[in-house]
């Protein structure tokens, strides 16, 4: 099939497009550069990347800075630039950078431990946090969880070893028409092995457990728009006071108030770190596309007894005869919703690469 021939117009229309990035991209290199060739420009320092805005990012020093009242320090933050060969940075990520006054140059960016990702609708990568250790999927009675949504953040969480937990939030808005979905959904994970910690802001349920988990770590949040994680932060944080916004009227779903992932501080425990956790903007959908189909069978826990024992090596756990999955899951021993999810993972991965 041939290529559909632009018009004139369209034609000049893109032209113009790639005029105006390139444009901004050698106005955006030309700050950068003035900013290092400035004789003021500080020493190399380390930093960390708490939220990230374009073409720029957040930074907290390292070092402590007196600040007042007096007597008092905290971390010094600065608005900075990114080298454009650096290439994408994101909240979690641990930098070098240097301070200009105003503004500051990230100059390098350090390895990291480990990285949260999916693709966008464009079927690029899209890295959601940096140098995280644990990921709390959290869901609410509305809008309605699903296993799926949630075994996709599992497998996630799995496939580059970080400990997940489940939050079950807003437990004040059960009632008979959802009680047994929710405690059906509680209770297949914890059968799993997987922590469920029930909470609510408005009954003060969970807020301990969830403090005790988040000690001393750096702990990414995930879930929908609308499961109330920027409510949870509040209460846990409260002179963040983060937006909180409300269920669409419509559709039931929830409405957009986070808009880029930001990094908060615990205070200090006993002369130690309190952790640090990283709200995400609220997602519908997280894509596994870019797993392999080895990757995703790992990542459901109670499958990987039976990993290697089939009789055929490329087996593909649908209907061949002697699959040790299938017989587990005829056996009683894999929960029909995982193995549901597993299967439409896999499809998924597949449909896409063709």
């Amino acid at each position: 099939m041939s290529k559909r021939k632009l018009t004139r117009r369209q034609a000049w229309r893109i032209d113009k497009i790639q005029q105006e990035r390139a444009a901004r991209a050698q106005k955006k290199e030309a700050q950068i550069t003035a900013y290092e060739d400035d004789s003021r420009l500080g020493d190399e320092q380390e930093g960390l990347v708490i939220a990230h805005y374009g073409t720029q990012v957040e930074i907290q020093a390292n070092t402590l800075e007196d600040t007042h009242p007096i007597g008092t320090k905290q971390h010094l933050q600065k608005r900075c630039h990114i080298r454009s060969n650096l290439g994408s940075l994101v909240t979690g990520d641990r930098v070098i950078w240097r301070d200009g006054g105003e503004m500051g140059v990230v100059v390098a960016v350090l390895p990291r431990t480990s990285a949260l990702s999916r693709p966008d609708p464009h079927g690029d990568m899209k890295t959601v946090a940096a140098n995280i250790d644990n990921i709390m999927v959290v869901i609410a009675p509305l809008p309605k969880p699903h296993s799926y949504l949630i075994d996709r953040y599992l497998v996630a969480a799995e496939a580059i070893g970080i400990k997940p937990v489940v939050v079950l939030n807003k437990i004040d808005l059960m009632d008979e028409s959802n009680r047994y979905i929710l405690e059906d959904i509680s209770n297949l994970y914890r059968s799993l092995g997987y922590e469920v910690i029930e909470a609510s802001t408005t009954l003060g349920n969970g807020l301990d457990e969830l403090t005790d988990f988040l000690k001393h770590k750096t702990t990414v949040f995930v879930g929908q728009s609308g499961v109330g994680k920027s409510s949870l932060i509040n209460q846990l944080l409260p002179d963040e006071n983060l937006r909180v916004g409300a269920l669409s009227d419509a559709t039931g779903r929830g409405t957009h108030t986070t808009t880029t992932a930001q990094l908060f501080h615990f205070p200090p425990v006993n002369g130690e770190s309190g952790g640090q956790l990283i709200d995400s903007p609220g997602i519908r959908e997280f894509g596994l596309w870019h797993m392999d189909e080895d990757t995703i069978l790992s990542g459901f826990i109670e499958l990987q007894p039976y990993i290697g024992q089939c009789k055929f090596r490329d087996c593909q756990h649908r209907q061949e005869p002697k699959c040790a999955i299938l017989a587990a899951y005829k056996a009683g021993h894999i929960d029909e919703r995982r193995m549901s999810s597993y299967q439409l993972l896999r499809d998924s991965i597949e449909n896409t690469t063709k």
